[in-house]
């Protein structure tokens, strides 16, 4: 299943890029996120749990950093597990920042994304709907984050 997604964010692209890497802030932006644990300079261990349809998961992933062109790009690859072995993702995502002025950068994502088992009963089209909510509440909480730094 491919996701892809664009938003815009006020913020200088540095700052943006600097806070994308740091585990506070995707622990603090990302919805549902219960941990986040830096392993080393590429490798990044969550939990996180999120509703499906009628269904609570809560995934254990370990993502790591494959390409990183500070600050425009980067790609990384995951793997997961819903701890209550619902089902099983494997993701490769890239994520491209680009300045576009007035102190705005654009954030461009796609993410490739495979599930087994349970979890994969829903079908792209409600998997989709999920990611765009996670992304909403995401950009809503990094721009308060940002705000609150300046």
């Amino acid at each position: 299943m491919l996701i892809l997604g664009k938003f815009t964010i006020k913020a200088p692209i540095q700052k943006l890029w600097d806070m994308l890497l740091e585990p506070e802030t995707l622990g603090s932006c990302l919805p549902g996120a219960e941990k986040v644990d830096k392993i080393d300079e590429k490798t990044y261990d969550l939990i996180v749990k999120q509703k499906v349809g009628p269904i609570k998961v809560k995934l254990a992933f370990r993502n790591v950093l494959t390409v990183i062109q500070p600050p425009t790009h980067l790609e990384l690859e995951g793997e997961g597990e819903d701890m209550t072995k619902l089902g099983h993702i494997k993701q490769k995502t890239t994520v491209d920042l680009k300045d576009i002025g007035n102190g705005e950068v654009e954030v461009a994502y796609e993410s490739e994304v495979a599930i087994v088992g349970k979890l994969a009963m829903f079908g792209d089209r409600i998997m989709k709907s999920k990611a765009k909510d996670v992304e909403k509440e995401f950009t809503k909480n990094l721009a308060e984050k940002l705000r609150s730094l300046t």
